[in-house]
């Protein structure tokens, strides 16, 4: 049958592929993806496919023609202000450089990045990074916008704020390369989690807490936090704290969203205490499955890792794949309209391409996800 161009795909920093998901289940093949963490690795090929395992700096760009599309999601905890802040002092901070060599290299015709907020903060001497990765990008024949954007305004049910820059080659491109804001879709925590139950995979699956952790939270009402708490039964640690809200910078401990409240961000460092994770009505943090549901990924997605916890951090490293199949798209349809001289026969079947790493799935799983975002 006659099928339009199947772009490829480079993806660094491709963590659980969450980002790779996305971009697959929009017709994608993914020719190159690479991370350094054994237990994400270990779930992207039981979802998706084949990837390098290993620290991108000891990592040759491979010889590759015609990328389409190079992705990259590089480590955002030395941006964060949910991790160090350290910027660009944190070895983690200059991984960016990486990006560019691939870049520079690989020569794709878009360029996507995504990373936290603190991304316009950071400073690299007198500019900031967002700058300098703009600034680079140029350099080498790019024309780039970057956009601050939450997620949750593209169906994904978290207040998720990102930012996102994208670079293209073809400067027609660049009004109409981000998604469009999707509204109308019931993004409460009620909605998210209906129907699911202990036969779901990774469903059982929740982190331990200590007695103390449990015995707070479970006090603590739907749409409250620490707050809520009578000021008597805080320990000593808490009363100081609340003495001085100012000077602790007015922290919200052990939030629970209530079931008709969109979640806050799904974070790597899932801990209770600084983090919205309780269940909203149940007194018990969130299962894994339902944090993954959080992040949009497909009930049939499931996560592999020697560790609970190691789980809960691929899901909170990802980039949802609602959006990255929002903005996959996007770029599908503006590398599509380019040229009709790519269009080739493709086979009924084309699983057998050498060129895509497999699915160790039966293809109708991860299909499905496809499925229900253009039903929506």
């Amino acid at each position: 049958m006659i099928q339009t161009y199947k772009p490829r795909l480079v993806s660094l920093f491709s963590g659980c592929g969450g980002m790779d998901l996305g971009f697959q289940s929009a017709g994608y093949d993914i020719v190159w993806a690479n991370d350094i963490d054994q237990d994400a690795c270990a779930t992207y090929r039981h979802n998706i496919g084949d990837i390098i395992e290993g620290d991108v700096t000891s990592q040759a760009v491979p010889d590759l023609q015609k990328v389409d599309v190079l992705t990259s999601g590089f480590p955002c905890q030395p941006f964060s202000n949910a991790g160090s802040r350290r910027g660009t002092s944190d070895p983690r901070g200059k991984l960016y450089e990486n990006t560019m060599e691939f870049v520079e290299k690989l020569q794709p015709k878009v360029v996507v990045i995504e990373n936290v907020r603190g991304l316009l903060s950071t400073k690299v001497d007198d500019r900031t990074l967002i700058d300098v990765l703009e600034e680079r990008l140029e350099s080498l024949g790019y024309f780039v916008q970057h956009r601050l954007v939450n997620f949750s305004h593209f169906g994904v049910p978290q207040n998720r704020i990102r930012v996102l820059v994208i670079a293209v080659r073809n400067k027609e491109w660049l009004p109409g390369v981000f998604p469009e804001i999707t509204v109308g879709k019931d993004l409460s925590l009620k909605a998210t989690l209906k129907g699911l139950t202990k036969k779901h995979l990774n469903q059982t699956e929740l982190m331990r807490l200590n007695p103390q952790a449990l015995h707070y939270g479970s006090m603590i009402p739907p749409g409250g936090s620490w707050k809520s708490l009578d000021y008597e039964i805080l320990p000593e640690r808490w009363k100081k704290i609340r003495d001085n809200m100012a000077k602790y910078h007015y922290p919200n401990f052990f939030r629970r969203y209530a079931p008709d409240e969109i979640s806050g961000t799904i974070t790597a460092a899932f801990k209770p205490e600084n983090a919205g994770v309780w269940h909203p009505v149940e007194s018990r943090i969130m299962s894994v499955r339902e944090i993954a549901r959080i992040q949009t990924f497909p009930d049939q997605f499931e996560f592999k890792g020697r560790t609970v916890k190691s789980k809960y951090q691929q899901i909170g490293n990802a980039v949802p794949p609602h959006i990255a199949f929002q903005i996959a798209k996007q770029i599908n349809s503006l590398l599509n309209n380019q040229s009709n001289a790519h269009q080739r026969i493709l086979p009924e079947s084309h699983e057998l391409n050498v060129n895509r790493p497999l699915h160790k799935q039966p293809p109708e799983i991860l299909s499905r996800f496809e499925v229900a975002i253009a039903a929506e």
